[in-house]
């Protein structure tokens, strides 16, 4: 069956209704007139001028107008303090910001209300410092483990990815800061980002890589990023069945569009086909409007159209009669530092324990690795979109001593005889991820070298990984007493690390993506030009202009990360949505309520432990006789429970037919087949504990 195009468009009227009172300052269409009285007035230089952004990083204005400039910052894991704007009086930049753990470890956290507490956290910041609008949040899926940027996306799943980007959107912009929906889309690489062409089939866009952007558009999302990539043969930047067929009149979109910085390449393309600002604007793009005006190949018209939204989204937030600063709200640091640790606490994920954790105050602990004397971020190149410095920073090495005091030692270089002597040993380990960047699968050899000799030495190993992705632990992680992900954890996650080694904390993290046992394993792997000799040639050419387009194919359609090794039955080293816990628990025989159109489910959730904790409870769907592939199964809800020990819980599910839809390429949308479908529950994608039949009928 078919599902209801008008059932749908009145979700979202309802939905756009709320958003008005609640995040939007003036309704579309009023906002629309607005701005068209405001371009009246402009100039054509004027109006050429909107077309681009000035000093880098923010929209053209013409104050006098009534148009103020509107400053744009990345927050990836905290607001960027940009400190190489061209034109320094524009704004009073921030003295600080905090450093949150990075988007990816949020994600791990399954927590819908640590989104939202971190979001408006981001956006009280930016509110303090006159940041209008943030460069986020990305919702590019990981796709590919060596992806640089994966750490600021919300993991391989779409409908997690959608619930943790509508909470993001609603609660940032409940502070004022409006959200900037990136990079649309199928953006899923770094290296040779700039001149790769995703071939992507219309069911994996539909099924997989748009909903994200759909559910932040839902939610009320002011601006969408294009991406640097083609996308099936046409930069995004200046694809009109992209942004105005697909964007605007399919998904309902009525912000403002802008490009990533400099990625667009053709000027009438860019005034026709749908991006209203190109960022930061190419140096010939004044010249090059006012010969196509010359030659007849645009009109004054078409550059209004263009630049509509740019002022009309200004006006619908309102961010163009408000106070720039909101200083009170840098009172709010402490808060912030509280989110942060919080989220790091819930994120850490625990991937396996032979009892040693909880690890006593008593023991003899060796501390040597990587992150010892440096908090794991992205680096502090301020050029790049992730930068964050942070303050009150925590070393893994402080936060440690803080706990064990001298039962601690520290050795950066250590024999084979120290690890061997030491009651326990843990190692550091991880990488430093960035935009434009795609690494080794592996762990960098030294790092390697020394796990290796680790476990060799000592069977009392514990591994703590901080990285923006999965890395290949296959040869050693079975030889570790204990292996904790650490992720990117933020300025005082270190802390929050150390309290999960000592028992402060129950672990409670899950991954947010599938870590494979090799690379290979991946369909991803085989579509990427791999090498030191290609990545330099390919890179020297680039700069050169020598080199054309090549594709990156994304062949597994659908079948995205755990979608992929369920339907080809590859065993991954640790599956999507697994994390361990210091205690245990149990679900009882679940019940299920068949309507119409829906089927409400619930099930009991027992701490059968000694310790608090929390488990994340997740429902897959499948569909038993599918007339399309389709994966084994799709994850189509969660919810993370607390329980003290020896306590139990109702958790309750409820499903819709919209939940077992898939795209029909013959109707171009959304379809439920009549038949069987199976409702699996379990504690990971891997992890099924109980499954329930769900009939729809004709």
């Amino acid at each position: 069956m078919k599902i209801s195009i008008k059932y749908m468009f009145l979700c979202f009227m309802l939905g756009s209704c709320v958003l008005v009172k609640g995040q939007q300052k003036m309704a579309w269409d009023e906002a629309y007139r607005e701005a068209d009285a405001k371009i009246e007035q402009l100039t054509l230089d004027e109006k050429i001028h909107f077309m681009r952004g000035y000093s880098l990083f923010f929209f053209y204005g013409v104050p006098e107008k009534g148009i103020p400039y509107l400053y744009h910052s990345d927050a990836t894991q905290g607001v960027n303090i940009r400190r190489n704007l061209p034109d320094t009086t524009m704004v009073h930049q921030l003295e600080r910001s905090t450093a949150f753990p990075c988007p990816l470890m949020l994600a791990a956290t399954f927590n819908p209300n640590l989104v939202r507490r971190y979001a408006m956290a981001v956006g009280e910041e930016c509110r303090a410092g006159g940041i209008e609008v943030l460069l986020g949040p990305g919702v590019n899926m990981t796709r590919n483990s060596q992806c640089g940027r994966n750490f600021e996306y919300f993991g391989e799943d779409p409908y997690l990815s959608s619930v943790i980007t509508e909470e993001y959107v609603r609660a940032i912009q409940s502070t004022g800061t409006a959200a900037c929906l990136k990079h649309f889309i199928c953006n899923e690489t770094e290296f040779y980002r700039r001149r790769s062409n995703s071939v992507v089939d219309e069911r994996a866009l539909h099924e997989i890589y748009l909903p994200p952007f759909k559910a932040g558009i839902d939610a009320g999302a002011a601006y969408v990023m294009t991406s640097y990539n083609q996308l099936n043969g046409e930069w995004t930047g200046q694809n009109r069945y992209l942004l105005k067929e697909l964007l605007r009149e399919k998904m309902g979109f009525r912000g403002c569009v802008m490009s990533d910085w400099s990625s667009v390449y053709d000027t009438e393309k860019v005034v026709k086909n749908g991006v209203n600002t190109e960022m930061p604007g190419r140096k010939e793009l004044f010249s090059e409007v006012k010969s196509l005006l010359a030659e007849g190949r645009i009109t004054e018209k078409d550059i209004e159209q263009m630049i509509q939204p740019v002022i009309a989204t200004g006006i619908a937030f309102g961010l163009y009669n408000r106070e720039k600063y909101i200083p009170e709200w840098l009172n709010k640091y402490p808060q912030h530092e509280q989110t942060a640790y919080d989220v790091a606490a819930e994120g850490i994920t625990l991937l396996s324990n032979n009892g040693i954790l909880p690890l006593r105050t008593a023991r003899k602990i060796l501390l040597t690795g990587r992150f010892l004397h440096e908090v794991p971020r992205t680096g502090d190149n301020p050029a790049a979109s992730a930068a964050v410095k942070g303050y009150n920073n925590v070393t893994l090495a402080k936060a440690m001593y803080d706990t064990y005091g001298d039962a601690l030692t520290i050795v950066e270089q250590p024999t084979y005889e120290q690890l061997a002597s030491a009651d326990v040993v843990l190692v550091s380990a991880g990488t430093i991820d960035m935009e434009s960047f795609e690494r080794p699968f592996a762990l960098p050899r030294q790092q390697e070298k020394l796990i290796c000799m680790a476990v060799e030495a000592n069977p009392n190993t514990i591994v703590l990984i901080n990285s923006g992705s999965g890395v290949r632990m296959t040869g050693w992680s079975d030889k570790v007493a204990a292996l904790i992900y650490g992720w990117y954890p933020g300025q005082n996650g270190m802390k929050a690390v150390t309290d999960v080694v000592s028992g402060k904390l129950t672990p409670s993290g899950k991954l947010p993506m599938t870590i494979e046992r090799e690379f290979s394993d991946s369909p991803a792997r085989n579509t990427m030009p791999v090498g030191a000799e290609f990545y330099h040639t390919a890179y020297r050419a680039y700069n050169e202009k020598l080199i054309s387009v090549y594709d990156v194919n994304y062949d597994e359609s659908v079948l995205v990360g755990y979608r992929w090794y369920d339907t080809k039955k590859i065993r991954p080293l640790y599956p999507f949505g697994y994390g361990l816990s210091y205690t245990t628990f149990s679900l009882s025989k679940p019940q299920i309520q068949i309507g119409h159109d829906f089927a409400r489910v619930r099930i009991i959730l027992a701490n059968t432990g000694k310790r608090e904790g929390s488990e994340v409870v997740q429902l897959y769907v499948s569909e038993k006789s599918p007339t399309v592939v389709r994966p084994e199964k799709e994850l189509k809800a969660f919810r993370k429970v607390a329980l003290e020990a020896g306590k139990k819980t109702l958790v309750e599910f409820e499903l819709d037919l919209k939940d077992l839809a898939f795209w029909d390429t013959e109707l171009h949308d959304w379809k439920v087949n009549p038949g069987e479908y199976i409702i699996k529950i379990g504690t990971s994608s891997a992890d099924i504990a109980c499954s329930l039949s769900w009939i729809v009928k004709e």
